[in-house]
């Protein structure tokens, strides 16, 4: 029974654990991009600090075999002036320099396949990093959408439809009140120009009036009368 209890203790822990990952999950991807970052920089760094180290190695052999060609020039010309002594030193100089520069060039040939797989390491991180980042910018994104619907309560799931619902009924409610409007303009349209100046005494009356048909009615009883 003991190691029964000792076992689930164990697989309530794994769980647990687990569910700390779950739950912070995009937190622990940050960091780690972010470590991944600063190991990725400090690998470019390195890379570039050897292929500076081979440019110092390349300036060095040019100096070897320069300093070579002179002495070899200058060992011919005590031989020939007989000075064999002088010609012997400059001979074991000259193999000296030789020796070196044989070491330094197949040095320079290990170091460049060695610098040829670490741009290739590098290379290849590159990529792998600008992954993980656009990676995890997708994930930030499907994370937030999936805690949008985690986080809302049952009752509050329906919130976006009736909200739609809602602008719906508003939107109704403003086209039909905007058609109401219309209609009465249509039934009791504006003053004119012409008329508001006659309300305000300019000018002589644009409509018949009241007044104007009684007093054209009697001139036309006198024309009558007087024929």
């Amino acid at each position: 029974m003991l190691k029964l209890f000792r076992l689930l203790a164990r697989g309530a822990a794994a769980r647990a654990e687990e569910e700390v990952i779950d739950r912070h999950a995009l937190l622990i991807l940050d960091q780690q991009i972010r470590e991944t970052r600063v190991s990725l920089e400090r690998s470019r760094l390195a890379l570039a600090s050897a292929v500076a180290g081979d440019k110092a190695e390349e300036r060095r052999l040019s100096q070897v075999e320069a300093r070579s060609a002179d002495l070899e020039e200058r060992a011919l010309a005590a031989l020939a002036a007989g000075r064999d002594e002088l010609a012997a030193e400059a001979a074991d100089a000259i193999a000296e320099l030789e020796a070196e520069r044989d070491a330094i060039g197949e040095a320079r040939l290990r170091f460049a396949r060695e610098v040829a797989r670490i741009r290739a390491v590098v290379a290849d991180a590159t990529r792998r990093q600008n992954e993980l980042e656009r990676g995890r910018r997708i994930a930030a994104a499907a994370e937030a959408a999936r805690r949008l619907g985690i986080q809302a309560h049952a009752n509050d799931r329906a919130t976006l439809k009736e909200a739609e619902a809602t602008l719906s009924r508003l939107r109704a409610l403003q086209a039909e009140a905007a058609d109401t409007e219309a209609a009465l303009a249509e039934m009791e349209p504006g003053l004119s120009v012409a008329e508001r100046l006659e309300r305000e005494g300019f000018g002589s009356s644009t409509r018949p009036s009241g007044g104007a048909v009684l007093e054209r009615l009697r001139s036309k009883l006198r024309t009558d009368a007087a024929a």
